[in-house]
């Protein structure tokens, strides 16, 4: 199956209806989506990804309003976080109605449901009668993609129909917040910075830890993996040829390493930018004739957490 790359919203629609797969931009990566409320829809999400049935899948929806179709109730702390950062990057982790299969689930009673916000996804979206499941349109556990051609490299022959929506702003997940004996806990760290939902709801747990049988997506110890090791936090170069290693770095440059190897992700110490542009890092020099990846410990406030959690996973 060759894929096309393209902006038709109404074939998109059409593929959709008919139960295919099609990848759409986000503001935080690219999803492979799918008609949420099909389940023969969604296996197919499992199977061109390669992605195991007990990770779930976050249900992507048009409007603060259509949350309750899906969900049983919203909790108080949970329609606060809505009314401040939807859309955008955050998942609330809620109750579901029976009308979402247990295959976006993973059996749980819980659905993962977030609220994009990128001006062609809201306008298919919005010539839909369903809700899309969409977790990142790369095969499983490897790095998520952040534009129509990282989708393509990866994906090309699984899927009909790529919509192109440039390079994603936020360039990282959503976080994801759910609830725990009836007080929110931040499960995923992501495009939405704990500081900012603190603000919101006052401060919370940060429970992002989980090796097996998670209850949320893209939690699992080993994910966001290149193909070439990756250390991370310990920038110790020893017993490696300096053509042999690539840097993924805040703001230093590192001597003696060949400049096109190093990757410096915000020289004015932007976390935000950083975060932007760490998937397409880890992709780029993964795609050179290179050993080993070393990455910095960024900052641990803000969304320098997020791309810590993101590291620490990838060089599990």
């Amino acid at each position: 199956m060759q894929a096309t790359i393209g902006s038709d919203i109404l074939y998109a629609k059409q593929l959709l209806i008919a139960g295919e797969l099609v990848a759409i931009p986000t503001e935080t990566v690219y999803g492979l989506a799918a008609n949420a409320l099909d389940a023969e829809s969604v296996a197919n999400i499992f199977i061109a990804k390669d992605r195991p049935h007990f990770d779930p899948l976050i249900v992507h929806v048009k409007s603060v309003e259509a949350i309750n179709d899906y969900v049983i109730d919203i909790p108080q702390w949970a329609e606060k976080l809505a009314a401040e950062f939807m859309p955008g990057p955050l998942t609330l982790v809620l109750k579901k109605k029976d009308c979402i299969p247990d295959i976006v689930t993973s059996g749980f009673a819980t659905v993962g449901i977030r609220i994009p916000k990128h001006p062609l996804i809201h306008e298919l979206l919005a010539k839909l009668d369903f809700p899309l499941a969409a977790p990142s349109a790369n095969p499983f556990g490897y790095i998520s993609p952040t534009s129509a051609q990282h989708v393509y490299d990866q994906l090309n022959g699984k899927i009909p129909y790529i919509i192109d929506g440039g390079v994603c702003s936020v360039g990282i997940e959503s976080t994801i917040v759910g609830e725990v004996d009836e007080k929110p806990v931040i499960l995923r760290l992501g495009g939405t910075a704990p500081e900012d939902i603190w603000k919101i709801i006052g401060k919370c747990e940060v429970r992002t830890n989980s090796s097996s049988n998670p209850i949320n997506p893209g939690s699992l110890e080993h994910h966001y993996a290149p193909k070439h090791k990756l250390v991370f936090g310990e920038m110790n170069f020893s017993g490696y040829d300096v053509n042999e290693i690539g840097i993924i770095s805040f703001q230093k440059e590192y001597a003696d390493i060949p400049k096109e190897q190093q990757y410096i992700l915000s020289p004015s110490a932007d976390l935000r930018e950083a975060a932007q542009k760490i998937f397409s890092a880890m992709r780029s020099l993964d795609g050179m004739d290179i050993k080993i990846i070393f990455a910095e410990h960024f900052p641990d406030v803000g969304l320098g957490r997020a791309i810590n959690d993101r590291l620490k996973r990838a060089s599990a």
